[in-house]
């Protein structure tokens, strides 16, 4: 049963005076479903209200309120301001019901949940605002014009504009339906993603020169039809698809700063028989606020996918960069990659901002770029460096800094130069190339430093093999606190195993991570790990673990 099924369903039976039973299974799905907890006491509530049950009911009430807080989930938060809107319009608390009802509207416009939204409202006989004693005041120009002002004010996202401009329209000139087109001129074709009160709509094109609203477009006039079915101009087709009865219609251009036509309104339906010149000059100013909002969120789009296509540049001109180190030295093709994902995975450990975290990650994929800077003789050499050689690699990280630092970009990549550069400095001062100690170390710096030593000793080169994975753990361990920062270590050591295997198959598309052992791995840490080792405990954790760490198959043990 889905989640709205069994709202739908609890509501029903608490509407038809079975809440004892209702009472039982809502509780039961509580219990079960603990993240549906605000659901359920918000059903409660509305029970208990609605029996009398009033103690029940503020304790019921509380606890929804408190849970409706902290979610973001909208059938939740609408569900709630509905039980909230039949309860003040039971004690004919108008003004506070219209607060309620229009709250829930506006979550159900955004979300798309305007099914779930008009079901409810039906059940609980919800009507709406334009129904109550202050239809007056709804039928105000001016106070529908600061209404559908205030509606569309901060929205930026053109399709929930589009979905909330006719929405309120549809509420203001109390008609049925509202549909609000776009006009795209490069193409000539009309295009809405909304039509208030159809189910499941995609985006609908119709040409710019066909139908009324295409007639609208073209010469710019306002079309008022009283009797749809009476008017030539008028296209039946639609209604035999649909099965809607269209009686009038309201059709009228949306205009820009420039007054260049760049949509159309079109409006079905008036509950009080036709249109009348009022509803015109309401729709005409509707249309004046509604024009300057499209357009603006038009530029803000537009910005939008600059803004994303600049980023998609950026981020392949990175990739560019951190492949070049791949191509020069083949011994650690991969590392940067690999550090990248070990220090997103301890970011994350640390709950660091989305932003945050897209910087230690372009750090991360750059850390190496002053290799590009170093002898090949030096960089690709088997053997063991000299003190010479191992002097003449530490200014990696030095060139690194150079180079990032003549890139002239944003504050964030200022951000991603000094982290990137200071991920060999040691939490005792006692690195390099800047010698910083402690705090003074940027934290992305910090992240990058476990992880770049986690993965060096953790990869199989043509002169050894990977080191046992207890003695990685222990290595990690004897550095926090000089080596490394104390809590990066924690973090990183209570990174699950099935996370840090993943990082280990990324570059093999031959194996994957099972089921069977991702739930194994999923419920230990690396210093679980380390402890069953050093203690002998059951090497089965040991056995999943280096089959993918080491290639050690299961099947040949």
């Amino acid at each position: 049963m889905s989640l709205e099924t069994f709202i739908y369903e609890s509501a029903e039976e608490i509407k038809n005076g079975k809440f004892e039973e209702a009472k039982a299974r809502i509780i039961k799905h509580k219990d079960i479903y603990h993240d549906d907890s605000a659901i359920c006491f918000s059903l409660l509530a509305l029970g208990s209200f609605i029996n009398k049950q009033y103690e029940e009911y503020y304790q019921f009430m509380n606890d929804a309120a408190f849970l409706v807080d902290q979610t973001k989930d909208s059938i939740t938060k609408i569900l709630h301001e509905l039980v909230l809107g039949y309860i003040s319009f039971t004690e004919k608390n108008s003004s506070l019901y219209s607060i309620n009802y229009n709250t829930a509207r506006k979550l159900a416009i955004k979300s798309q949940k305007t099914n779930f939204f008009e079901r409810i409202t039906g059940m609980l006989n919800c009507p709406p605002i334009t129904h109550l004693s202050t239809h007056a005041q709804v039928k105000d120009p001016l106070i529908a014009l600061v209404k559908i002002g205030q509606a569309v004010a901060a929205e930026k996202d053109i399709n929930t504009l589009i979905r909330t401009i006719a929405e309120e329209t549809k509420v203001a000139l109390n008609a049925d339906r509202c549909t609000v087109f776009l006009y795209d001129k490069e193409n000539n074709e009309l295009y809405s993603k909304v039509a208030t009160g159809l189910d499941d709509v995609k985006e609908l094109r119709i040409p710019a020169d066909k139908g009324l609203a295409g007639h609208v477009v073209q010469t710019g006039e306002t079309i008022n039809i009283k009797d749809a079915y009476k008017d030539k101009r008028f296209n039946p087709d639609v209604d035999k698809k649909t099965g809607y009865h269209t009686k009038t219609i309201l059709c009228m251009p949306i205009k820009n700063f420039n007054q260049e036509i760049i949509g159309v309104f079109q409006v079905l339906n008036k509950f009080d028989e036709t249109f009348t010149i009022d509803d015109e000059d309401l729709l005409i100013a509707i249309a004046s606020s509604a024009g300057i909002s499209l357009e603006n969120a038009r530029l803000f789009e537009r910005q939008r996918k600059l803004l994303e296509e600049q980023q998609v540049l950026f981020d392949s001109f990175i990739e560019t960069l951190a492949s070049s180190i791949d191509a020069r030295d083949k011994i650690t093709a991969g590392h940067s990659t690999r550090v990248k994902m070990f220090a997103t995975l301890i970011a994350e450990e640390f709950g660091m901002e989305k932003n945050d975290i897209y910087i230690l990650e372009k750090a991360a994929a750059l850390h190496d770029i002053g290799k590009i800077g170093i002898r090949d003789s030096v960089l690709q050499k088997e053997g063991k460096l000299t003190p010479e050689e191992y002097k003449h690699i530490q200014e990696h990280v030095e060139i690194t800094h150079n180079i990032l630092a003549k890139i002239h970009m944003s504050k964030d990549f200022e951000q991603i130069t000094e982290i990137a550069c200071s991920h060999h400095e040691k939490f005792d001062g006692t690195g390099y190339y800047r010698g910083l100690k402690g705090n003074d170390i940027p934290f992305g710096g910090r992240i990058l430093a476990v992880s770049d030593v986690f993965d060096a000793i953790t990869s199989k080169r043509h002169y050894r093999d990977k080191m046992p994975i207890e003695k990685v753990v222990e290595i990690i361990m004897k550095g926090s606190g000089s080596h490394f920062d104390p809590l990066v270590v924690e973090k990183f050591l209570s990174i699950k195993l099935d996370k840090i295997v993943k990082v280990f198959i990324s570059e093999n598309n031959n194996l994957t991570l099972s089921d069977e052992d991702k739930v194994t791995l999923e419920k230990y840490n690396l210093l679980d790990l380390y402890y069953s080792i050093v203690n002998n405990c059951s090497n089965m954790l040991l056995l999943v673990f280096n089959k993918y760490y080491v290639g050690t198959d299961l099947e040949h043990e």
